[in-house]
C-alpha cells in the first residue's frame, strides 16, 4: 500500500518545511514529502529539501505575465505528483480561485495569527498595536477567501508584558512547528477533513476556532 503523498509549496526558508520533514522521519506519521516546489529560487528551504533528497522544483513567478498563468503551471507542475495533500508553508502568493478549488478540501495553510483576527500581513505588529493580551497561529484549510478557510487548528500564546515584535514572532514560530506537523498528521490519516465547509475532526465538526492548544508562554 503506497503511503499518502505530500507536495510542500514554500517561497522562503522553510522553516515549517523542516517541522514536517523532522515528523516524517521521526516516523511521527507515515507519508512521503513528494515535492517541494518554490516561486522563488535560490532560498534556503530548496537547499532543505534537497539535504533530505526530497524532489525540487521552482516555478519563477516572475517568469509569467499573470497570476492566472503562473497557476495554471503550479498545477501542472503539482498535478504531475499527484499528491494528497497540498501544504502550503510560507508560500507567499495569493491563490486564483481555479487553484484552490482545484484542490480544495485536500490543501492546508499556516498563518501567524489567531484567525479571523489578522487576516493578511504584519499580524505580530498588529496584535501589539491592539493590546492583545493573547496571539498566536492558526493550520486552516484554504478557500477562496484569503486566510478565510474552516479552522483546524490554533496554538494560543501569551502577550508578555515586554514583548515586542520579535519575541512575540519568536515564540509564534515555535508553536507554528508544533501544531502544522500535527495537523498534516491528522490528515494524512484520514482523521481531519473539510466537509460541507466545516473542518471535522474524527467525523466530528470542529468549533470556530478549530481545535485550540493553550500554551504558557
Amino acid at each position: 500500500m503506497s503511503l499518502p503523498r505530500i507536495a510542500v509549496l514554500i517561497s522562503g526558508s522553510g522553516t515549517n518545511l523542516q517541522a514536517i520533514i523532522d515528523a516524517v522521519r521521526e516516523r511521527q506519521f507515515e507519508a512521503e514529502i513528494c515535492a517541494v516546489i518554490s516561486n522563488r529560487p535560490d532560498v534556503k528551504g530548496l537547499e532543505r529539501a534537497e539535504a533530505v533528497g526530497i524532489e525540487t522544483r521552482v516555478v519563477d513567478h516572475k517568469a509569467f505575465t499573470s497570476r492566472e498563468l503562473f497557476d495554471a503551471e503550479m498545477i501542472r507542475v503539482i498535478d504531475g505528483y499527484a499528491p494528497d495533500l497540498v501544504v502550503l508553508a510560507g508560500f507567499m502568493r495569493i491563490l486564483t480561485p481555479d487553484f484552490v478549488r482545484r484542490y480544495e478540501g485536500r490543501m492546508l495553510n499556516i498563518h501567524p495569527s489567531l484567525l479571523p483576527k489578522y487576516r493578511g500581513l504584519h499580524t505580530h505588529q498588529r496584535a501589539l498595536e491592539a493590546g492583545d493580551s493573547e496571539h498566536g497561529v492558526t493550520v486552516h484549510f484554504v478557500t477562496e477567501e484569503l486566510d478565510g478557510g474552516p479552522l483546524a487548528i490554533q496554538a494560543v500564546v501569551p502577550v508578555l508584558n515586554d514583548d515586542d515584535e520579535a519575541t512575540l514572532a519568536k515564540r509564534v514560530q515555535a508553536q507554528e512547528h508544533i501544531i502544522y506537523p500535527l495537523a498534516v498528521k491528522w490528515f494524512v490519516e484520514g482523521r481531519l477533513q473539510m466537509i460541507n465547509g466545516t473542518a471535522c475532526l474524527d467525523g466530528q465538526p470542529l468549533p470556530a476556532e478549530g481545535c485550540q492548544l493553550h500554551m504558557d508562554r
